[in-house]
């Protein structure tokens, strides 16, 4: 039975962490990017994201969030949500989910703990700015 489920492999599909100014908190903050750099439109899109790890020998972990988008157009990003500067100390985690035609994907993409930093950014397809990206 589990030999017949065929698990799609994402591709050309990723997460990507920039860093901008925000007029709100007069400062740089981090927003996380769902980049489609495929040729097909992803459809029914879910994006569910935690944080979570060990702050000072405490576990701790965020409320989940949920983002769903009708349609990402091919060779597109879609802006998910803000990263708050405390939760960079945690591990990120986006679960996304989506449709190309009839078929499911679905990958779980992790910014480490301390990895959305000035230190490990590159350039971001599409996007053409310098950011943290998770494949």
């Amino acid at each position: 039975m589990k030999s017949d489920i065929i698990i799609p492999k994402v591709e050309n599909v990723f997460m990507a962490a920039v860093q901008e100014w925000s007029d709100d908190f007069m400062e740089k903050v981090w927003y996380v990017y769902l980049v489609n750099d495929s040729d097909f439109d992803l459809d029914s899109v879910m994006v569910v994201s935690k944080a979570f790890g060990t702050i000072d020998g405490e576990m701790k972990k965020t409320s989940l969030l949920r983002h769903a988008f009708i349609n990402v157009p091919a060779v597109s990003v879609v802006k998910i949500e803000m990263i708050e500067s405390n939760v960079l100390r945690l591990n990120n985690e986006f679960m996304v989910t989506y449709f190309i035609k009839n078929t499911l994907y679905d990958k779980t993409f992790i910014f480490r703990a301390q990895t959305i930093t000035p230190d490990y950014v590159e350039e971001v397809p599409i996007l053409f700015v310098d950011g943290v990206i998770v494949r």
